[in-house]
């Protein structure tokens, strides 16, 4: 019976991922046009014009932000994510994603700053799937924050002691004040000024197709992907993830990311 259920569900997957992946031609060349009108190459635009063209644009990006949650999802569902780990410099990655939210944000009337933090020099990770990762975060921050609030995305060296469990994270701050010399990881943090979130539900938002935070927050909207895609993509890393929160306060969503891939000795350990 389980066998059963789980070739069902993998199938389903499968159909559903080929389904996404078919959308993504014509909304390239959907968006080709619009890019096209939007810098009026096909004539001049009305002030009316231009409006439905943004929101147009907006819809746009939802839709292929939706795509791109499906066919990773799907890719990490069958057992079939492949990372195309490079040496890269995380901070154009970030400074990209930033640049592609920030309309989307300007729209909603809430603040998008990209905080400078100290150098980080390249080291290997897949640059797309992080910035799907921080897209998903920002996305999710976008939701949440109310008119006139803040989103803030910081990333910086962090000393990431692996032999720590999560019920300690928050006790070991003297081994994480070490010099920058000795970081092993990079820490990138995107917090909001939403309506924060009750520790009960800190798990459970990164399940798949969860609602929880959506409940929590009166929101019914999205697939309940997001959170969960990022997780994994950034577990493929062989980085973590998790947030810190409470009703009233805000949202911070850490994730971390090994400047050099963890050793089979260190996995075992």
């Amino acid at each position: 019976m389980y066998r059963s259920l789980q070739k069902e569900f993998h199938r389903r997957t499968v159909a559903l991922a080929s389904a996404a992946h078919q959308l993504k031609t014509p909304l390239a060349i959907l968006n080709g046009y619009a890019n096209m009108m939007m810098a009026e190459k096909l004539g001049p635009l009305t002030s009316k014009q231009r409006e439905a063209l943004q929101e147009m644009q907006s819809t746009r990006l939802r839709l292929q932000h939706f795509i791109e949650d499906f066919l990773n999802y799907g890719a990490i569902a069958t057992g079939n994510l492949k990372l195309r780990i490079r040496n890269n410099d995380l901070s154009p990655c970030l400074n990209e994603v930033c640049e592609i939210w920030l309309p989307r944000f300007q729209e909603k009337l809430v603040a998008l700053y990209r905080l400078e933090g100290p150098e980080i020099d390249p080291f290997p990770f897949d640059f797309y799937k992080v910035q799907h990762v921080v897209s998903n975060l920002l996305h999710n921050a976008l939701k949440f924050t109310p008119s006139k609030g803040t989103v803030w995305i910081l990333a910086e060296p962090y000393y990431w002691d692996r032999r720590v469990g999560a019920a300690t994270l928050k006790v070991r701050k003297e081994r994480r004040r070490r010099s920058l010399a000795s970081a092993n990881s990079v820490r990138v943090t995107v917090c909001d000024t939403g309506p924060g979130i009750s520790p009960e539900y800190h798990l459970e938002i990164f399940e798949d197709f969860s609602r929880a935070m959506h409940a929590h927050a009166g929101n019914a909207s999205g697939t309940g992907l997001g959170l969960a895609v990022a997780r994994s993509l950034v577990h493929a890393h062989g980085g973590k993830i998790w947030v810190e929160s409470e009703p009233g306060a805000g949202s911070k969503f850490l994730f971390l990311l090994p400047l050099k891939p963890e050793t089979e000795e260190e996995k075992s350990a």
